[in-house]
């Protein structure tokens, strides 16, 4: 097996651990969001309209970020 055979190996199972440590971001990302929402609707539940809004806009750019890296070892996988 050649060294370029190996790296190609290599590569392949890289590309499924480096998803994993990039879905970290994005999951606690999403853990602020709601969070923080929660904690706005119950300092203000008049709010709740506005505060739902944000919190689908902020939880819609989180997973777009986990979406994107799970396309990504398929662009610059072997």
């Amino acid at each position: 097996m050649s060294a370029l055979q190996n790296l190609a190996a290599v590569s392949g199972s890289l590309g499924s651990v480096g998803y994993g440590l990039a879905a970290i971001g994005p999951g606690i990302g999403v853990g602020i969001v709601f969070g923080n929402g929660t904690q706005a609707l119950a300092r203000q539940p008049e709010a709740a309209g506005l505060i739902r809004q944000n919190q689908i806009l902020g939880f819609a750019f989180c997973e777009a970020l986990a979406l994107i890296g799970i396309v990504m070892p398929f662009v610059y996988g072997p």
